[in-house]
């Protein structure tokens, strides 16, 4: 059975947005809660993230982000409430169990092996063979063709510094190590791509790259989930802003609705949502 919609006013949403939340949402989560003895990590959040939308999720330190997305993508077992794919509820054990579902995550250590090329680092772990006897009976990968597609995923997203799908990523800046990530994960992540802190420790030039891989990502119609400290990045690239707070969620704003003091004002309990901000 799908859940039921939370309530989402659009008016802060720019009208040629609004159609993204027509539909139902792709990834939703109800009365999440997660308990380690008397530590309580998540208590009863619910989230809605639609196609096509970059939904950011912020908080101090210890508020559940962190939780809250483990539990989106296998990574933790939440204690009680739903996860729902596309209307359908699932049920991760493990991180394996949502990428197959379409779901891929950038965690904020890059999982990249630096003495790879960059389209090993694309395909570890999901290696093609050759077509023909050549990979079905002498195992033989198809080094070319992973390279190509490679490639085509680093130019889908607009990324134009990285050429040679054969360098060596420990050559890379950490700004196309963080690309040569994303495009792994727009590649393999066919409905949700969870990006985690992906402009910390990245100079002002390379994290404009990043938030325009991130926009390239809603717009190719994937249904992005952005965790992030930096608070201008997060108004720049949201359409809409989950806030955590004590291990619940604060409330949900848009860029538009409320600016960033008000946001951090909403994060720290200095403020509260009154009723009729968007949800």
């Amino acid at each position: 059975m799908a859940p039921s919609k939370l309530p989402l006013a659009v008016d802060h949403i720019p009208s040629e947005k609004r159609h993204v939340y027509d539909a139902e949402p792709i990834l939703s989560g109800r009365d999440l809660r997660i308990q380690w003895g008397h530590v309580v990590g998540l208590d009863g959040v619910n989230l809605d993230l639609y196609k096509g939308e970059v939904l950011a999720v912020i908080g101090d330190n210890g508020a559940g982000k962190s939780t809250l997305i483990k539990c989106l993508t296998g990574a933790y077992q939440p204690t009680a409430g739903q996860i729902y794919l596309d209307g359908k509820e699932v049920d991760f054990k493990r991180p394996q169990d949502a990428r197959e579902a379409g779901i891929e995550t950038v965690y904020q250590q890059l999982a990249v092996i630096p003495a790879l090329d960059i389209a090993s680092n694309l395909y570890l772990a999901r290696e093609e063979r050759r077509p023909g006897p050549l990979g079905s009976v002498l195992r033989m990968l198809d080094k070319k063709g992973m390279a190509k597609r490679a490639g085509d995923s680093v130019r889908e997203l607009g990324i134009q510094t990285i050429q040679n799908m054969n360098l060596a990523v420990e050559n890379l800046s950490g700004g196309q190590r963080q690309a040569v990530a994303v495009a792994r994960a727009a590649a393999f992540g066919s409905k949700v791509v969870v990006l985690d802190e992906p402009t910390a420790a990245l100079g002002v030039k390379e994290s404009g790259m990043v938030l325009d891989m991130i926009k390239q990502l809603r717009d190719n119609g994937l249904g992005v989930i952005l965790i992030s400290h930096n608070m201008p990045h997060v108004w720049e690239a949201a359409d809409r802003i989950h806030i955590q707070r004590l291990g619940g969620c604060a409330g949900v704003i848009t860029p538009a609705s409320h600016d960033m003091g008000e946001g951090v004002a909403i994060m720290t309990g200095a403020k509260k949502l009154t009723q009729d901000t968007p949800a």
